[in-house]
């Protein structure tokens, strides 16, 4: 049952993501800063908390995750280390998503050669 709900929440986010980017107009770098900032927001108010217990993976992985995991992450660290917590704390945070997504981003231009 938590796979179906992940499945859904996931799905849900992304086909939002995707009505934004086709009827806005908007470009996919616009809607990706969109979400990850609406994840923040979201996380500061404290409702994105709630729907990653539900959801887990599925809220947790995509793009509004990340400003997520930011916001958890800064006030984390101003709440142990005070307000250099505000610089410190998201980079920690996100630090090994960020590392594996340059490691394999890497390891795929090795690994390919693109068409063009």
């Amino acid at each position: 049952m938590q796979v179906l709900v992940a499945f859904l929440v996931g799905g849900c986010l992304c086909a939002l993501a995707q009505l934004v980017l086709d009827i806005a107009k908007l470009q996919p770098a616009h809607v990706m800063v969109l979400f990850v900032t609406l994840g923040a927001v979201a996380s500061g108010l404290g409702l994105y908390g709630s729907l990653v217990r539900v959801a887990g993976a599925g809220a947790s992985i995509p793009l509004a995750g990340f400003g997520h995991v930011l916001v958890q992450g800064i006030a984390e660290d101003v709440a142990t280390r005070g307000a250099i917590g505000l610089f410190t704390g998201g980079f920690r945070a996100a630090s090994l998503a960020l590392s594996a997504a340059v490691f394999f981003a890497w390891l795929m231009s090795v690994l390919f050669n693109p068409r063009g």
